[in-house]
């Protein structure tokens, strides 16, 4: 069976079992009195549905972000020092092999070594302080 014949029945299964569903919900469904309720159709009770559902949802996500409001800008710092913390770690590690071949900055055999060293610890050391300054401008 080929994919898209099995995404094409299944499809059409899914079609089905939802309107048998609604057909029986809409059977087990009984107005309280008939006389005081309108006649609505199928389609302005789903257009109905389908307005309560965006409503509630741009409550709820209206909501939520007045709620987060205030932790968002704490977060952003927290997610800064976490950050700049990380930068410094690189700094760590590569500081005492830069002080091992330091006799070797200017020739010798890990002149090439003293510079990479050098060039990736003053990378990383920018990063981490520039992170930590936003990070205190916030």
């Amino acid at each position: 069976m080929k994919p898209q014949t099995i995404g094409r029945t299944l499809g059409i299964g899914l079609r089905v079992a939802a309107k048998v569903a609604g057909q029986r919900i809409s059977a087990g469904a009984k107005p309280a009195s008939p006389a005081h309720q309108p006649a609505i159709s199928v389609q302005a009770r789903a257009l109905q549905t389908g307005r309560t559902a965006v409503r509630a949802t741009k409550g709820l996500a209206r909501g939520t972000g007045g709620f987060l409001r205030p932790f968002r800008r704490v977060g952003r710092i927290l997610w800064l020092e976490v950050t700049g913390v990380f930068f410094l770690l690189p700094v760590l590690v590569f500081a005492p092999n830069l002080w091992r071949i330091r006799s070797s900055y200017a020739q010798g055999p890990d002149h090439r070594t003293f510079l990479l060293t050098a060039g990736v610890m003053v990378l990383f050391l920018y990063l981490g302080i520039s992170s930590f300054w936003r990070a205190r401008r916030k």
